[in-house]
This record gives C-alpha cells, structure tokens and sequence, in this order.
C-alpha cells in the first residue's frame, strides 16, 4: 500500500486532487482511500488531504501519519507545518516550488529522504493565467504519475473528465500534460 499526503492552503485544490488521484487508481482496478483533515475551513487556511492506494481492499481508516509521499502545493507550508518531517524513510516529497531540491531539504530535519521540485505555478500561470491562488492541484498530479508511475498519466486524464467538464476539463488535462513531460527520472513505485 501506498500512503500520500497533500498539503496545500484552501482554494488550492488539495482535497479535489485527493479526490482526482483515488478515482485514477480505481478506474485501474486498484482499491483507493481519499479523505480529507480540514482546520479553519477558509480559503488559504493550511488543508491535508489523505490518499491511500493498494492492489489489496484497504481496511485502515485512520490518518496517515507517516507517509511514503507528501506533495505540498504551497512551499510556505515548508516552514509552518514542516511536512517532510513525517515522511517515511527514503520517502519522496514533490514540491511546488522554483527552489532546488537541496534547498528544500534542508528545511528537513527528517535527511532521509528524496525530494522533487517543480515549479507547478509558473505552469499553472502558463494554462490559466495569473490568479491570487494559482491552479497547481492537476500539474502536480501530473508530475506525480510521470515520475512516480503509481498510476498512468492517462487514468489522470479520464479521471478528470469525472470532475470537470468544458473548458476547465481542457485545462485542468493540458496542466497535468505539461507537468507530465517535465520530469527527468521516472521511477517504478507500486503500491
């Protein structure tokens, strides 16, 4: 099994892209877990959502403490809520961020661990255009799939289709595309 934590800020789309990420796994055949743990539910409040994936029904119901991924929309939250520190030994933590990779970890205490950057807001700004809360959800389920092969880029797609429609189902399936073709080091991860 495979235990992924989104964090981002309300309005970001953390729990959609819980949502969007469970919904791929399961149009694979695969059992799916997403929930989501809200505080001040209001827009830029720290979010967590939780996302559970295994070939296997799943039949833990609880919080996801320790991680084998995080992908963190907003990098702000590196110093607020420090969430490399729950990952997992040799976890992966995805970032949005324009920051290297070894400067975000060493915002860890937690050196055991990998860490991917992309700059999903830039790409966000690319698709949407300029916004107060950037579109970064979908770019970095894009990424997400491309490097970790958890699930395919194309259940993403069709997944989409399930939450979006028109326009925004386009946009949201050209972000995912875009952040797909940006990662250098695709690695086999299975749940």
């Amino acid at each position: 099994m495979i235990e992924i934590i989104f964090y981002g800020r309300g309005g970001q789309g953390a729990v959609m892209a819980s949502q969007i990420l469970a919904t791929a796994a399961f149009l694979e055949g695969k059992y799916a877990q997403a929930f989501p743990r809200f505080g001040a539910e209001r827009k830029g409040a720290p979010v967590v959502a939780y996302v559970r994936i295994s070939p296997d029904p799943i039949e833990v119901r609880n919080p996801i403490e320790e991680p084998d991924m995080v992908i963190i929309l907003d990098a702000a939250l590196l110093k607020t809520i420090e969430p490399l520190n729950s990952l997992k030994s040799n976890g992966l933590a995805i970032v949005n961020t324009n920051s290297s990779p070894e400067e975000v970890k060493n915002l860890s205490k937690n050196k055991d661990i990998r860490v991917d950057t992309i700059d999903a807001t830039a790409l966000s700004e690319r698709v949407y255009g300029q916004s107060s809360i950037p579109i970064v959800n979908v770019a970095m389920l894009g990424y997400f799939a491309a490097r970790t092969r958890v699930i395919e880029v194309a259940s993403l797609l069709t997944s989409i289709d399930k939450y979006f429609i028109g326009d925004n189902a386009a946009k949201a399936k050209e972000s995912v595309k875009l952040a797909s073709s940006f990662t250098t080091e695709s690695k086999l991860m299975t749940p």
